[in-house]
């Protein structure tokens, strides 16, 4: 699928009427300390997949700081993928980050991902899980990013069958080890399909699988996300967040969030009526995306990351500031277990 990446030069946002709002539904996400930087006052960790403004861990680090976040999601440093980077790297990626005051949300790994289909070799995953574990440990993150496998040829019965097998398997080590899968719905059996989604938790089982919700994937996969959030609201623990705009030749667009058509606003506005208090972990997708090998050249891409950080906050702005009595953050904040 092509991909191509669209920003006004000013970060400026066209003109049009908010996103209406959704109901709630009972909710009962990881928490999350109120740690967001100065710019958006909301109960949500505040953070970025790092690698997507820098392929160094300073450079990501300067872009979350440039924002005065204080949460990374890690998905890869120097351009390799973080369970293939060295332990002692990674225990002083551990000391830096401690150092600058930034905390990990989660691992972003390859289980089950676009790359590794269904019928592919297990031992991977089982492998980068156990990296993965041993890496939570230094970095102080227990959640780790999962995929539900892309079909090989099977029969979709088979696949399904398969995907909950394996992820079955691995959710069981991940309780074991003290870690949460997060199932992110992008590539895989259960990623566009609620209903196959809440299969996959129903079978599974246990509290150490959970869903992470991306805003964005929906436009270049071919469904309406907000229809796949309402049912699974109960399971999210992690938000990806990103826009992207569909074109008459099937390539899609990545834009500033609030700017496209995954009615990023709408989702968010969902969500903190839910009473979600976890991480919004801003995944642009507008310049460097590493996991695909992509890299723009002439493009700032911890420019264009900041910029799209600052637009999150904007819309989360709106969504809380000013609501009095009633409104989406006192709601959220009077609910059971909430901290505003």
């Amino acid at each position: 699928m092509t991909t191509r990446h669209t920003v006004p030069p000013d970060g400026g946002r066209p003109a049009g009427p908010a996103a209406q709002g959704a109901g709630a539904r009972p909710h009962a996400p990881a928490s999350g300390g109120a740690e967001a930087g100065p710019h958006a006052p909301v109960p949500h960790p505040l953070a970025g997949i790092g690698d997507e403004a820098a392929p160094s861990l300073d450079g990501q680090l300067a872009a979350v700081r440039a924002l005065g976040w204080h949460a990374v999601e890690l998905r890869s440093l120097d351009g390799v993928a973080l369970a293939d980077v060295p332990a002692a790297d990674i225990r002083r990626a551990a000391r830096r980050l401690a150092g600058a005051g930034i905390r990990v949300v989660a691992l972003a790994s390859r289980i089950g991902n676009w790359s590794r289909p269904v019928t592919g070799d297990l031992a991977l995953d089982l492998d980068e899980l156990r990296v993965l574990e041993a890496y939570a440990a230094l970095l102080d993150c227990p959640r780790v990013r999962v995929m539900s496998y892309p079909n090989d040829g099977l029969p979709q019965d088979e696949w399904g069958s398969r995907v909950i097998e394996r992820l079955g398997l691995l959710t069981g080590r991940a309780e074991a080890a003290g870690l949460t899968l997060l199932h992110e719905n992008c590539s895989g059996w259960a990623g566009s399909d609620a209903g196959r989604a809440l299969r996959l938790l129903t079978e599974v089982n246990s509290p150490a699988l959970r869903v992470l919700f991306d805003t964005g994937n929906g436009v270049p996969h071919g469904y309406r996300a907000a229809d796949l959030l309402g049912p699974l609201l109960p399971y999210v623990a992690h938000v990806h967040v990103k826009d992207a705009v569909r074109g008459p030749d099937g390539t899609t667009a990545y834009v500033l969030p609030g700017d496209g058509e995954a009615e990023v606003e709408h989702c968010l506005r969902t969500l903190l009526a839910a009473g979600y208090t976890g991480p919004l972990s801003l995944e642009p997708h507008l310049a460097l995306r590493p996991h695909e090998g992509l890299l723009r050249p002439g493009e700032d891409a911890a420019d264009l990351f900041v910029r799209a950080g600052r637009r999150l906050e904007e819309l989360l702005a709106g969504l809380t500031a000013g609501t009095g009595p009633g409104g989406l953050l006192e709601h959220a904040a009077s609910r059971p277990g909430r901290t505003p």
